[in-house]
């Protein structure tokens, strides 16, 4: 994830941009669920990959926003890209999960 938003501000000061160089509000309250889920639940695996593949969903739902704007070739390869490896994680994290949810 820090690799991919790194790149993504290298582009956008390539464009003569100022980048934002924080964490979303949201992703931060997002990590914070988590971490509060988890002392909760007694660290239960399930629910804390359940907030995980959310997190991961609002990822997706943030590139498709993306891909859906007319962006110039170049930087649509990068969001596809980085969208694809968003896809990997989500579907693998959902995997975890499920295997989880098999072993209960």
């Amino acid at each position: 994830c820090a690799s991919a938003a790194a790149e993504l501000q290298q582009l956008v000061r390539s464009l003569g941009g100022d980048p934002e160089t924080s964490s979303s509000m949201a992703g931060d309250l997002h990590r914070r669920w988590v971490d509060l889920k988890s002392m909760v639940t007694g660290k239960d695996d399930e629910a804390i990959l359940n907030e995980c593949e959310r997190g991961e969903d609002v990822a997706l739902k943030s590139y498709r926003k993306a891909l859906d704007k007319d962006l110039p070739a170049d930087i649509r390869v990068v969001v596809q890209r980085q969208f694809q490896g968003v896809q990997r994680n989500h579907d693998q994290v959902k995997a975890l999960r499920d295997a989880e949810r098999a072993r209960s």
